[in-house]
This record gives structure tokens, C-alpha cells and sequence, in this order.
């Protein structure tokens, strides 16, 4: 289904660690039941691209719910895609560590839930797409998404990509796993993007890589037909098609 009617409000999320975190949340405006997504952010935090993304998911019919994970170190964070954006985002990414992503994964499911609403996957994109791989290898996520998420194989100054290597922990992926990526990205080079697409291959037929030629890093933010097809084969994934 699509629909332009949707609904958008900001919500408050209690995490199980007492913090609070704030989050954007999208649905359909009618009544009925729309699955639930949760959407992990890029580096630059719940900015305008990532309520889009919600809100885009709302017209196709579901719940999308994008949890602010810098609410312990800056809420409500909305940086400027630009240098200056990326700068800080680097000062606050670092702070985050597994535990706390994990928690607030988490606490998302449990927002989407409490609301009544069958929660039915996961997207990350480039930052976020990291957060949703981990994510998809310690909770019951049904159908995770990762576009273009970085650092997989580890980066010593960030917490969250260790101790061991995040790929290293596919077999644990306990649902289908669909990961998407430019095959010209500078963030994720052709040697990673093999190790990602054997890794995923290895665990099995649940799991799937697609690369577009041609495509850049974060190409969800342009106009192309590979966001086109991206977008696509998102909402077909995240329906268990």
C-alpha cells in the first residue's frame, strides 16, 4: 500500500540503563495495522534525511520509529551534513558502545511494541547500518536492512566495533539479513565488501548483498536509480518478501 496521509510525532523512549531517549516516529494517518520499523540513523544524527526515510516508510504502510542513539551525550542531535556535521559526529560516535546501542535497540522494540505494533525489522543506514548488523546478531530482529554500514571489520577508535570484529559475529544473526552498498563507496572498499558479501554468504540463504555499480557512499540521499531500486527492495525485504 502507499499513502501520503501519515502522522509524525516526536516520542520519549525509557532505556532499561534510566536514561530517556527521544525518538521520530511515522505511521499511516488511517486506522489499521502497520508493522514496525526501526530506523538507526547516520553519523549526523535524527537530521532531516532520516525523519524522510520514516516518513517515506510510513507512506509504504509501516511504523517507522528512528531512536536518537546520542541521547546520552547530546539529545536531540541534528548535525549538518557537511564537515562541520561530520566533525562532531565523529566526537560522539565514539562514545557510543555496545551495551548502550544494544539497549536502545532495545528500548525501541519495546516502544513499537507498547503501542501495539508488530515490529517487523530493522534499517541502518552508513553509521546506523553498523548499529543494525550488531543489532541483528544479539536481538530478534526478523528482517534487518544495512545500507552502506561501515566499519564492520573493525575500527580500533570506535567502542561499538569490538572487542571482536562485528562480521565476526554473523552466525549469530538469528534472522534474514539483506545488506546494500555502492560498489564505488569510500567508506566500505572492494576488499571489505567481499569480506561482507562471503560472511554473509557463509551463514547462510537467509542473507543477501547487492551492490550497485557505479553508487557512492550514503546514495540513498540522491536521486539515482540506484536508490530507486534501493528503496524497492527495502520495503520488500523488511515485508519478508
Amino acid at each position: 500500500m502507499t499513502t501520503e496521509e501519515i502522522t509524525t510525532e516526536r516520542i520519549e523512549i525509557a532505556v532499561a540503563d534510566g536514561t530517556s531517549m527521544g525518538g521520530c516516529l511515522a505511521r499511516p494517518a488511517g486506522p489499521g495495522e502497520y508493522p514496525g520499523v526501526v530506523v538507526a540513523m547516520e553519523l549526523f544524527g535524527v537530521d532531516d534525511h532520516v525523519r524522510g526515510i520514516c516518513e517515506d516508510l510510513a507512506r509504504r504502510g509501516f511504523t517507522a520509529l528512528a531512536p536518537d542513539f546520542y541521547h546520552r551525550s547530546q539529545p536531540g542531535a541534528d548535525l549538518p551534513h557537511d564537515e562541520s556535521g561530520r566533525t562532531r559526529g565523529f566526537e560522539l560516535l565514539p562514545q557510543l558502545t555496545r551495551g548502550d546501542v544494544l539497549a536502545d535497540v532495545t528500548a525501541a522494540l519495546a516502544a513499537l511494541d507498547g503501542r501495539g505494533v508488530r515490529v517487523t525489522g530493522m534499517l541502518g543506514l552508513s553509521a546506523g547500518g553498523h548499529l543494525t548488523y550488531l543489532a541483528a546478531t544479539a536481538l530478534d530482529i526478523p528482517n534487518a536492512v544495512v545500507c552502506y554500514g561501515g566499519w564492520l571489520t573493525g575500527n580500533p577508535d570506535l567502542q561499538v566495533t569490538g572487542p571482536e570484529p562485528t562480521l565476526a559475529l554473523t552466525p549469530k544473526i538469528s534472522g534474514r539479513l539483506l545488506y546494500l552498498v555502492g560498489a564505488e563507496d569510500h567508506v566500505i572498499g572492494p576488499d571489505e565488501q567481499r569480506e561482507i558479501a562471503a560472511a554473509l554468504a557463509a551463514a547462510g540463504p537467509r542473507h543477501a548483498f547487492h551492490a550497485y555499480p557505479g553508487a557512492g557512499h550514503s546514495f540513498l540521499r540522491s536521486d539515482t536509480p540506484a536508490a530507486a531500486d534501493a528503496y524497492a527492495r527495502i520495503e520488500s525485504w523488511l515485508r519478508g518478501e
